[in-house]
Parts: C-alpha cells; sequence; structure tokens
C-alpha cells in the first residue's frame, strides 16, 4: 500500500506550473462522445478519474489514445457502441454519470448505474433527471440503474433549484445537438462551466451566456472534430497558495487565471498573505512570510469560497493564532478531515456544518489517512508544518486529482516522499 510521507519545517520557494483542471477535462472527455470526428485534447492531466472516464469511453468501442510524454490525448467515437456501458466504472467515480447527456443527445437512450465517487456527501442526480425530462426524456429508475430513452432532445426552459456543475453541464452536452433552443436558468456559473463551453463552440456548438447564470443553446445538427486545451486547476493552485501561507514562503505559481482563485485569493489576503500577479494573470507570487490572521470563511457556489478548498484552508487556520470558523454549506459531510487534524493535535470543534478552529503553536506529525481527495490534500498541508514526520495512507484519494503533488512540492524544497 502507497503512502505519502512529508517531514515538517522546510522553507518552500521557486515556481510550480498547475496542471489542467480536472474538473474541467472529465466533462469535456464525456463530450467526445458527441462527434464521429477526432477530438484533440492538449496538456491532459495525467490523473486516475481521468484514465478512469477514458476507460469508460474505451469500453463504449470508442478509440482513446494517450500519450503520456506529451500530454496529448485523442478520441474518436465514430464506432462507439450506445449499449455497452461498464456500470462497474461508473460506480467508481461520479462524473462517469456525465456521459448520460450526450448518450442521449446523440443516441436518444441510455442505460447507466447510479454514480459512486467520494463519500463527502449527497450530490443527488434529480436535477440531471429533471433537466433531461424537460428536454424529452422518458426515464426509470431501479436495481440501481437509471433507463433513460427519447425519439428526439427538444429545446425547453429549464429552472435548476441549485447550481449543480454536474446537472448543467449534463444538460449543455444534451441540449446540443435537441431541436430547438434549450434556457438553463440558475446554471452553475463556475469556470469549468465556461471551458466546457468554449470547448462545445469549438466544435460547433451554438452556445452563449455560460459563467452568467442563464446560458442559451442553440440546437445544431451535428458536431466536429477540435483541439483544446484546458484551463489551469484553481483548486490545484490555491492548495499551492495554501501551502505558501503554512510555511511561511514566497513561491511563484504559473498557469492559472487569478481571476477564477478571486475568492481564495481575496480570504488568503485577510490572513496576511500578499499577491502580485502578472499582467496576463496567469503567474501569481505569494508571500506567506507575514503574520497570520484568523478567518471566517462560508463555502458557497461559484463566485463564493469554493468548498473544494475548505479541507486546505481549515488545515491553515489550525496554526493561525486566533479563533477561524468555517461554514460548508455544500456537502454536508464534508468535515472527515477534522479527526484527522485532530490527531495532529489540532483544536476543532464541530457543530452540525459550522467548524471553529483555535489555532495552536505547533502541530505534531502522525500516521493520518485522506477521507477523500481535498481531505488528502490537507494532510499533506499540515504535514508540511508538523512537528516531526507525517504518513498519509489512502492517498488513492489524493491520485484522483493531484498530479505528482509530492514531485511538484518537492521541487520547490518540501521534504516528502511516496512510499
Amino acid at each position: 500500500m502507497e503512502k505519502i510521507r512529508v517531514k515538517g519545517g522546510k522553507e518552500l520557494k521557486g515556481k510550480v506550473q498547475v496542471s489542467s483542471a480536472k474538473n474541467s477535462v472529465l466533462p469535456i472527455i464525456a463530450s467526445c462522445i458527441l462527434s464521429d470526428e477526432n477530438i484533440i485534447i492538449n496538456n491532459l492531466p495525467l490523473l486516475e478519474d481521468v484514465y478512469v472516464i477514458c476507460e469508460v469511453l474505451n469500453q463504449l468501442g470508442c478509440s482513446v489514445n494517450i500519450n503520456k510524454n506529451s500530454k496529448e490525448l485523442i478520441i474518436n467515437s465514430s464506432n462507439i457502441n450506445p449499449i455497452n456501458v461498464n456500470n462497474d466504472l461508473i460506480k467508481k467515480m461520479r462524473a462517469s454519470f456525465l456521459i448520460m447527456g450526450p448518450m442521449l443527445s446523440r443516441f436518444g437512450k441510455c442505460k447507466i448505474s447510479l454514480p459512486g465517487g467520494c463519500n463527502i456527501g449527497s450530490r443527488p442526480i434529480d436535477l440531471h433527471l429533471k433537466g433531461f425530462k424537460a428536454l424529452g426524456v422518458d426515464y426509470s429508475i431501479g436495481h440501481g440503474f437509471v433507463e433513460a430513452k427519447t425519439k428526439r432532445l427538444i429545446g425547453n426552459r429549464i429552472y435548476l433549484d441549485f447550481p449543480s456543475v454536474g446537472a448543467t453541464e449534463n444538460l449543455m452536452m444534451a441540449a446540443v445537438l435537441a431541436k430547438g433552443t434549450t434556457i438553463i436558468e440558475n446554471a452553475a456559473e463556475e469556470p469549468e462551466i465556461i471551458d466546457l463551453a468554449n470547448f462545445l463552440n469549438s466544435m460547433g456548438a451554438k452556445i452563449n451566456g455560460a459563467g452568467n447564470g442563464k446560458i442559451i443553446i442553440e440546437g445544431v445538427d451535428s458536431l466536429v472534430g477540435t483541439k483544446h486545451t484546458p484551463i489551469g486547476d484553481r483548486i490545484e493552485a490555491g492548495t499551492f497558495m495554501i501551502a505558501a501561507a503554512m510555511t511561511n514562503s514566497k513561491i511563484e505559481i504559473l498557469g492559472c487565471n487569478e481571476e477564477y482563485l478571486r475568492p481564495v485569493i481575496e480570504k488568503l489576503k485577510e490572513a496576511g498573505v500578499i499577491f502580485k500577479f502578472s499582467e496576463n494573470g496567469e503567474k501569481i507570487l505569494i508571500d506567506g512570510t507575514g503574520k497570520k490572521n484568523s478567518i471566517s470563511i462560508k463555502t458557497m457556489p461559484y463566485p463564493g469560497f469554493p468548498t473544494d478548498m475548505q479541507s486546505q484552508m481549515m488545515a491553515l487556520c489550525t496554526i493561525i493564532e486566533g479563533a477561524s470558523v468555517i461554514t460548508e454549506t455544500v456537502f454536508e459531510n464534508r468535515f472527515m478531515h477534522v479527526p484527522e487534524l485532530l490527531r495532529m493535535g489540532a483544536n476543532i470543534k464541530i457543530d452540525q456544518r459550522t467548524a471553529l478552529i483555535e489555532g495552536v503553536p505547533k502541530i505534531t506529525g502522525c500516521e493520518v489517512k485522506a477521507t477523500d481527495l481535498r481531505a488528502g490534500a490537507a494532510m499533506i498541508l499540515a504535514g508540511l508544518v508538523a512537528y516531526g514526520e507525517t504518513e498519509i495512507t489512502d492517498i488513492y484519494h489524493i491520485d484522483r486529482g493531484y498530479f505528482n503533488i509530492e514531485e511538484k512540492l518537492k521541487s520547490l524544497g518540501a521534504e516528502i516522499e511516496r512510499i
């Protein structure tokens, strides 16, 4: 069993390049089903989740070729078989459910198992199904499966009760080949939604309004092949920002748009971190050497503070003098990292969805586990400043969303290794 071992107390310095965003790449790969021409994705992040969704497409009959050296992915879906869905893979990763929109759009039918993924809380698919129904889909649920079919998707107005990222993406992919106009209201506004819209438009889709809460999609008859480079991973970039803050270090982060990180940057500024930005916003200098202040955070859908950064920010709060408050509004079970931080000597009290963190002078390394993807990142961050050694188990969670995180941190001067 692999572990990550971290020895705390090292100052970080240098530059780090973030990978393409996992949360952009996964729906983009799923949407390759919509065309029977070659699609090329550049700067592919070589993550476990990426391999899983590529294997889903491969077992459907798509041609999937990954060049690990050039990080280029070429997909051709001309020989896809709409019947042969590997449901073990769907259960393994929630994002695999994103093939449903493209399958319904292109073939008018899909039978798929209910999705799996990190156990961070309830992420129901009712918004996806409500939207599909508005587009003319009949579906049934039973024995752990969803079976859906339609003679032809017809554009309609869809209002999402919650700005779900997954539902927005699935419905966008379904609507691009539907007859007529589809309007998605209260749509998710995340940067990854904009990236997906740009990708689909480069294939010949007609999507307007992505990122503004109201997306208008004019259906087209077919989509063509394209080349695309996904946006940089704002969550990975935010994780490195917190690493600099926790270790009282100065580092430079390359390859991520500062505007997409604005909620994280502003909270870190409140905590006492100093930032400088390049003119194009894709080079960020972080100075975490100053005194840190306690903060209050409430996770919200974008443009609010991202739930995917909550665990990492809590790791920072454990060593900031004073009391910090974190309220989690997106997922009800996203404090699973708290017992692990407590093992290291943190002082955290939980009241339902709110955590009160009293900063302590030091935390101590011990064996902890990555209870989910972002919790695993928080354990690495805690290990960077803990007294002694920290060993993190269950790191397969970390590998789902961070490519070579230990090597990137090692290049900045951290004492970290995979064992």
